[in-house]
């Protein structure tokens, strides 16, 4: 079911959708991206884009299209490095002279669980990462990036992706893939890290807000009803899986088809990922326990 279907802006005209801020919707809609991917262009005279988007000439030629004469893009930022949000910075960059910032690599801000699971040989999980991504600038927490007329503070936010930042602008937050309207956030492990996502979300909604401006989905006019939700909505599946484990040792995708029931099949592979996520937080908090080295496989039970 679609939970905002009011929200279908055409693709690739420029929107505004607050003081100094349009939208370009990227022609890439998928189950994972919902309408495609939110670019945004903040600026009058000098232009910051967020999130650029995935590598698609026609996305590229409506960002081009949408600065006017009298503008020039000169930063180019980055929440995190999965293919549908960043592979378009590096063109970009070359066809504008702008630079990239982001907080690293693609590999950057992975916690020491996550950087095992990926020595490991644990990969992909959903949305595709740009494993080649390299900001020119990189950005730390607290970082101020600035232009003419606008100001922006970074803040990094681990979680849905370990290189994962917001950009505040006084009481406009842009959020990436932490917090959408539409859908609750991926979590993928080695790229996701629960644990790291919910301390995040704790963040954000500390902070406060008046708007949040997403990477899919319409703006959250309600930021801190809708954070409320997505940390209820992890404590229930975190509920679910404990309460799962009561019948007997389980792994990751045993446990997602016991309790995603309504899941279509093709969706199945996010849900296990993010139950792993899951267990590997539980585990973190003693709350779970496994007699092998952790892995997309390995067994849980309660203690």
């Amino acid at each position: 079911m679609d939970a905002t279907p009011e929200f279908d802006p055409p693709v690739g005209m420029a929107e505004e959708v607050g003081p100094n801020i349009r939208r370009i919707l990227a022609p890439n809609p998928s189950p994972m991206t919902y309408r495609g991917t939110n670019t945004y262009l903040v600026g009058e005279r000098q232009v910051a884009v967020i999130d650029p988007g995935p590598d698609h000439p026609a996305h590229l030629a409506a960002i081009l299209a949408a600065i006017r004469p009298d503008q020039q893009l000169t930063h180019i930022l980055v929440t995190h490095a999965h293919l549908d949000h960043s592979p378009l910075a590096a063109i970009l960059a070359r066809e504008t002279g702008a630079s990239v910032y982001a907080y690293g690599a693609a590999d950057a801000g992975r916690s020491a669980i996550m950087q095992h699971l990926a020595d490991t040989g644990l990969v992909g999980g959903g949305e595709g990462v740009d494993a080649g991504f390299m900001p020119d600038v990189g950005l730390d927490d607290g970082a101020v990036v600035e232009g003419e007329d606008w100001r922006l503070t970074a803040h990094w936010t681990p979680g849905h992706f370990g290189n994962h930042l917001c950009f505040s602008m006084g009481d406009v937050v842009f959020t990436g893939d932490l917090v959408m309207g539409w859908a609750s956030s991926l979590v993928s492990p080695p790229d996701g890290d629960l644990t790291d996502f919910m301390a995040s979300c704790d963040r954000m909604h500390a902070r406060g807000a008046d708007v949040f401006h997403a990477g899919h989905g319409a703006p959250i006019t309600e930021p801190q009803g809708r954070l409320n939700w997505l940390i209820s909505h992890r404590k229930s599946r975190e509920s679910a899986i404990v309460e799962a484990l009561k019948a007997g040792p389980a792994d990751a995708q045993s446990l997602a088809h016991a309790i995603y029931t309504d899941t279509p099949a093709n969706l199945m592979h996010a849900a296990t990922r993010n139950v792993l996520a899951h267990l590997i937080d539980l585990y973190g908090k003693n709350l779970v326990s496994t007699k092998e080295e952790i892995t997309a496989n390995a067994v849980f039970s309660l203690p």
